[in-house]
């Protein structure tokens, strides 16, 4: 296997013509579709982002789930919480989102979806990588290949939903009349957030919101990677600014100032506008900042920690049926609609608590208590376990958490050590009141890494 593929819970990536071929993604797709078949429901929802792979790899996934006589609904140039919600709208026994989200342009890969609407679980994950590695796939003749049909409607019942969402009083959203700053990075986000905002009564001024999949910055909605939106924001007088990814399941802000106010906030900004009208538990990834808790405490909820992952984060709050959730890289998890990071329902959720708080972006921000968060990536390597556990002996004086790698945290802080599930990468997050602090725990955890990479 090429060593820049990568197989988690969060689906397949690799680099186009390297590790991802068509061949590799029409077999795991006809695993799928054998699974799909054996739920008794054999049809497929398949999408894909703007990536000029996609077609591709679509084909090829179209004809690795027929070749199995699974059925293909076609949904096209979609975003992921689009394809999620397509899965349960058919009754489809999974999806397939041709896609690698963030990662750069010569990335594509593969996300699965199961009957449910939700990623994966780890058990159906592993049935799955296990048919496809090694397992016997049953294609079938001529006459029992899988249907195709095509689903050009996807999309407008995604908006249908979100507009009518008990979260989101649409008058008064309109009558607030804001102007939004768009940033699209010519991902799919393209297909559905302007319409979305126009409806709500906001005058959208976009920028990169074609679909050719032309990344025009980072695909990642990082502070450093918007400087094009808050330029934007400033130029246009707009009350805040919106950044997508390329896949159009995350949503980054910049304040009406202009000032990328990083991606946690997203998530928090939703908590506050989803708990003041209804209470209940929040969950959370281990890697989520904490201006969740403080937005989650100022109603009285303690906030839930998953691992990382999407579909980890679903399956913790179908468990103690949460009413918000998602993860701190601007992932924001409705289950009201559909438990998957959605930013459209996270556009529709921040103009909401704008509406009610009646204060900007900006002052939202100035009102939370602050901290400095910092992230920082090594290269794998070495024996991971012995990293944590130098870390652990290191700080003797925090809360341990091994559920996904290694999570030592503090009342007013925290460090997160973990394998990426995306990346050929370790992972690196601390957080604390101040960016010396942070700092200080990013380069322990860089030190604890160098030593046993050495050893």
């Amino acid at each position: 296997m090429h060593d820049t593929l990568i197989i988690s819970v969060s689906g397949v990536r690799g680099i186009v013509g390297a590790g991802l071929t068509p061949e590799l993604v029409s077999r795991f797709s006809s695993s799928l579709g054998m699974l799909a078949k054996e739920s008794g429901a054999a049809k497929v929802v398949l999408a894909r982002d703007s990536r000029p792979s996609g077609p591709m790899f679509a084909a090829a996934a179209q004809a690795g789930l027929q070749s199995v006589g699974c059925g293909v609904i076609d949904c096209g140039l979609v975003p992921t919480p689009t394809a999620q919600l397509a899965v349960e709208h058919h009754g489809a026994g999974g999806g397939i989102v041709i896609t690698a989200s963030h990662n750069p342009v010569e990335w594509n890969g593969l996300k699965f979806i199961g009957p449910d609407g939700v990623f994966l679980d780890a058990e159906t994950d592993g049935r799955l990588r296990a048919l496809a590695e090694g397992g016997m796939l049953a294609h079938v003749g001529w006459d029992a290949l899988g249907a195709l049909e095509s689903d050009p409607s996807a999309v407008q019942r995604h908006l249908d939903a979100v507009m009518a969402l008990p979260n989101i009083d649409v008058a008064r959203i309109r009558k607030r009349r804001f102007t939004v700053a768009l940033d699209g990075v010519r991902g799919v986000g393209g297909t559905i957030m302007p319409q979305l905002l126009e409806w709500l009564g906001c005058r959208v001024v976009g920028m990169d919101l074609e679909t050719d999949g032309a990344f025009s910055r980072s695909p990642e909605p990082l502070p450093e990677h918007l400087a094009g939106l808050r330029a934007l924001v400033r130029d246009s007088g707009a009350d805040l600014g919106m950044a997508m990814d390329p896949d159009g399941d995350r949503l980054a802000l910049v304040d009406e100032g202009g000032r990328p106010i990083g991606e946690d906030y997203t998530l928090a900004v939703a908590v506050r506008a989803v708990l003041s009208r209804t209470l209940g538990p929040v969950v959370v990834n281990l890697s989520t900042s904490l201006v969740v808790d403080d937005a989650a405490r100022a109603y009285g909820i303690e906030v839930v920690r998953a691992r990382v992952g999407e579909a980890n984060v679903a399956r913790a709050m179908r468990a103690c049926d949460a009413v918000v959730g998602g993860e701190g890289n601007g992932g924001v998890m409705l289950p009201a609609l559909h438990l998957g990071r959605d930013a459209p329902v996270a556009a529709g959720l921040v103009l909401q608590h704008l509406v009610d708080s009646g204060k900007t972006l900006g002052e939202l921000v100035a009102d939370a208590p602050s901290y400095s968060i910092v992230k920082a990536k090594v290269p794998r390597g070495g024996d991971l376990d012995a990293t944590y556990d130098a870390l652990a002996g290191r700080f003797s004086d925090a809360t341990v958490d091994r559920q996904d790698g290694l999570r030592l945290a503090w009342a007013e802080g925290w460090l997160h050590v973990r394998p990426s599930g995306t990346e050929p990468i370790v992972r690196l997050i601390a957080e604390a009141p101040t960016a010396a602090r942070a700092d200080e725990l990013i380069e322990a955890a860089k030190t604890a890494h160098e030593l046993q990479q050495t050893q």
